[in-house]
Parts: structure tokens; sequence; C-alpha cells
């Protein structure tokens, strides 16, 4: 078994933490549209236009979850840690947990807006 000195330890752990900022910060959020038109007053062009920006931004969020999910790959199975990278690993999840949540509230978020307005606009447009 090879040992590792506690500074040496230590150094290994705070590097560890170090990096996974800069790690995080390579997924871009996305901006969400910066406004969605009132459906009772708004024309079928700047409602497809809303519902264009929309879906391009829940597509431009897909991508940035999945940028997120796949940043820090676990360690491989079997892989030896000490508690120090342990807690940093865990530390790194938290994070990414946060992030995935935060993004799928702000398109929940998006969506509701949109749809609500969508409704607004069929209920002052009847067919």
């Amino acid at each position: 078994m090879i040992r590792i000195p506690r500074l040496a330890a230590c150094l290994l752990a705070l590097g560890t933490l170090a990096a996974a900022p800069a790690t995080y910060a390579a997924c871009s959020y996305p901006k969400a549209p910066s406004q969605i038109p009132d459906g009772k007053t708004a024309s079928k062009d700047e409602m497809l236009a809303a519902q264009a920006a929309v879906k391009q931004f829940m597509a431009d969020m897909d991508l940035y979850i999945k940028c997120v999910d796949d940043e820090n790959p676990p360690p491989a199975a079997g892989t030896p840690l000490t508690e120090d990278q342990k807690k940093a690993l865990a530390a790194q999840e938290r994070v990414r947990v946060q992030k995935h949540n935060a993004a799928v509230a702000d398109e929940e978020a998006v969506a509701e807006r949109f749809n609500t307005q969508r409704k607004a606009y069929n209920e002052a447009h009847p067919k």
C-alpha cells in the first residue's frame, strides 16, 4: 500500500475541489426568451415566434442539462478513494444536482408562461 503524507492528501483534495468550478463553467446556461407576448392581444406571427423561441430555449436547456450531467464522471468502480476525495466527489454531485434541478425548474417556468399565453391566444381567437 502506498502511503500519502497528510499534506499531499490535503493538496490533492484541494486540487480536486479547485478544478470543479472550472469544469462546471464549461456548460453555458441558455438565456430564456426575454418576452412572451400577451396572448389576448398578440398576433399569430408573434405567438409563432414566441413558440419558436421557447422551443429553441428548451433544446438549448436540454443540451445544458446533458453537459452538466456528463461533467465529472464518477471514478471507475473499485477505485480506492480517500475520505477527502469522497467528500470532494459528494460536493461535486450536490452542485450537479442543484444545477440540473434549477435548469429543469427554469424549463418548466418558461413552458408554463408560454402555455398560459397560448391558452389566452386560443380563447381570444376561437376557431
